[in-house]
């Protein structure tokens, strides 16, 4: 293409534009206004509505020899996802509501592991109601927020503070490696992923802190309807997804726009593979394509997961970081999802005002921890996938450094209100 095509192309692109802005510019600004529209409406819901909501942290002491797999916390998550509302767009977009959430805590204080649920008062018996059910011998008390504890600011001249939030590598229908993979090929018997958790958490010292927060707040059933594309396209049938409105607009404007410079071809009937899908996959996208399936048959999440490692100045030791993730790379499966820090998130700068900007980001995740935000990107967990990371330890998990009740107590109240 000479000069003056090129001259010809871009008068093409700007005459196009000016016959049709009235149709681009609507659509993007529509997208462009929400998105500031809705980060509006959260701040003001901050001083209103989400004021409004009271709030209460549970510890959750286990028994010692839990004989039961990280399956049975399935059931209490899908407990939980009943608590889906759905709201009015007055609700959403003018009060900010959202359905309620749930903090899952591990926490690790100077060598010992705490397991913490942080939710509404109006929920405490259902969440009491859940653990009881599959884990009468546990202990469930209201306790002061351990958070309170500790310094309104960090970094200061006696704490300093690594953060991060976590976020998935793939899309959100690949899971991350669960609990049934963690079973030996000859017993049988399951590989707790907690222990290695755990063994971390109880290297800690005085004045050193670990806190892994996973805020949960359940998804309706129709979001799996927005990730079935994935599956269409694992199985080769991408093709059979119906335009909208938005894929018909861009194929108009990329068409007008290579219509000046390129031979306009007309789409030709391809002849159809009748062959069936079992035979064009591999065996390693065959397991993929299972288990996005499966995946996408469970209750999910929206999920927000963030570290903070907490510790005073003169132990302060960013050794635990690296432990405390070489643990959690046991959830990584390299053929579907893995977990990885957020960089945008991550407590650590380069360049011009260093200090300042870390210190920044530093007090930002600590604020974010202490309010159980979900500011920032979020993904999607399903109770699979949560049991797995947040369980209590099965009797294999010799850790001392866990809480635990030492012997059986009696059974859940029988009047307790579900």
């Amino acid at each position: 293409m000479n000069f003056l095509e090129f001259l010809s192309a871009y008068s093409a692109i700007g005459d196009a534009f000016y016959t049709y802005w009235w149709i681009v510019f609507p659509v993007a600004f529509y997208f462009f206004f929400k998105l500031l529209w809705m980060d509006f409406v959260i701040f003001l819901s901050a001083d209103s509505w989400v004021k409004s909501l009271e709030w209460t942290l549970l510890e959750i002491i286990p028994p010692k020899d839990i004989e039961k797999s990280p399956k049975v916390m399935e059931s209490i998550y899908a407990g939980i996802a009943g608590v889906v509302v759905g709201f009015t767009p007055f609700d959403l977009y003018l009060e900010g509501k959202f359905t309620d959430r749930f903090s899952l805590e591990l926490v690790g204080n100077e060598g010992e592991v705490h397991f913490y649920i942080r939710t509404q008062k109006k929920l405490r018996n259902l969440i009491e109601a859940q653990i009881y059910a599959q884990f009468p011998d546990s202990e469930i008390t209201e306790v002061e927020d351990y958070v309170d504890k500790f310094p309104k600011t960090v970094p200061n001249k006696n704490w300093d503070l690594w953060g991060t939030d976590i976020e998935l590598a793939m899309p959100d229908p690949y899971p991350i490696k669960t609990y049934d993979k963690f079973e030996e090929d000859i017993t049988g018997t399951m590989i707790d992923p907690l222990a290695a958790m755990a063994e971390v958490i109880g290297r800690l010292g005085p004045g050193q802190n670990i806190w892994l927060q996973i805020i949960v707040e359940p998804l309706k059933e129709i979001w799996r309807q927005d990730e079935m594309e994935l599956v269409d396209e694992l199985a080769k049938k991408a093709g059979t997804k119906e335009k909208n409105i938005l894929d018909h607009l861009a194929d108009v404007f990329s068409n007008l726009i290579k219509g000046f410079s390129q031979v306009v071809e007309f789409e030709k009937d391809e002849k159809k593979d009748d062959q069936p899908v079992e035979f064009k996959l591999t065996p390693g996208e065959k397991e993929v394509l299972k288990a996005v399936e499966e995946n996408l048959g469970r209750n999910a999440f929206k999920t927000k997961m963030r570290l903070i490692y907490l510790g005073r100045q003169e132990v302060f030791d960013k050794s635990f970081v690296s432990a405390f993730f070489g643990s959690l790379k046991q959830f990584n499966d390299l053929n579907l999802n893995n977990l990885k820090p957020q960089d945008d998130s991550k407590t650590y700068a380069n360049y011009f005002f260093k200090k300042d900007r870390l210190a920044y980001r530093q007090r930002r995740i600590y604020k974010r921890y202490k309010d159980r935000s979900m500011d920032g990107l979020t993904f999607v967990f399903t109770t699979k996938e949560l049991a797995t990371i947040y369980h209590f330890p099965d009797m294999g998990v010799k850790a001392p450094s866990i809480t635990t009740l030492g012997s059986k107590r009696g059974s859940a109240p029988s009047n307790l209100p579900v």
